[in-house]
């Protein structure tokens, strides 16, 4: 017979991925069709690299049925060229976000702004009456001090 933990185990990992999938606001996208995303293999594009681990599967989750491609291509340093995101409505409109240098969040925010409807403008209006933002912000930078802050 095991011997009882003398600790209370914390929340197990399935309950924790699916608090991450089920958070508000949930990503419904009913204008959506497709959505295709091109970015750098490693070194660069930190943003789409990040879209894609944290929100996407997300976006999966609350639309099974939507057409996703992620394209993962080599780069080289020597190499220049901005990722892309192409996202296709129900009503045959093609998009094309711009994602270069933008953090994750904000490319999630792009993304409910031109696809979501109007459930979305009134989450946001919602929030912003409770002094709230409408997705998490990301991560405030810290000031750069000692060689750091005259290096560019």
């Amino acid at each position: 017979m095991p011997r009882k933990p003398k600790t209370i185990p914390g929340p197990s990992r399935l309950s924790v991925i699916l608090a991450h999938l089920t958070q508000e606001p949930r990503p419904h996208l009913p204008n959506l069709k497709s959505l295709h995303l091109t970015y750098a293999y490693r070194n660069d594009h930190f943003g789409a690299r990040h879209f894609v681990k944290e929100d996407l599967p997300r976006i999966r989750y609350a639309n099974p049925t939507l057409d996703i491609r992620v394209d993962k291509k080599l780069k080289t340093k020597e190499e220049v060229w901005k990722p892309e995101m192409v996202v296709e409505l129900r009503n045959g409109t093609m998009h094309k976000l711009d994602i270069d240098g933008k953090w994750s969040s904000t490319i999630f925010h792009d993304l409910m702004d031109l696809s979501a409807g109007s459930w979305w403008q009134k989450w946001k209006k919602e929030r912003a009456a409770a002094g709230e933002p409408a997705t998490p912000l990301p991560p405030s930078q810290k000031a750069k001090t000692g060689a750091a802050a005259v290096l560019p």
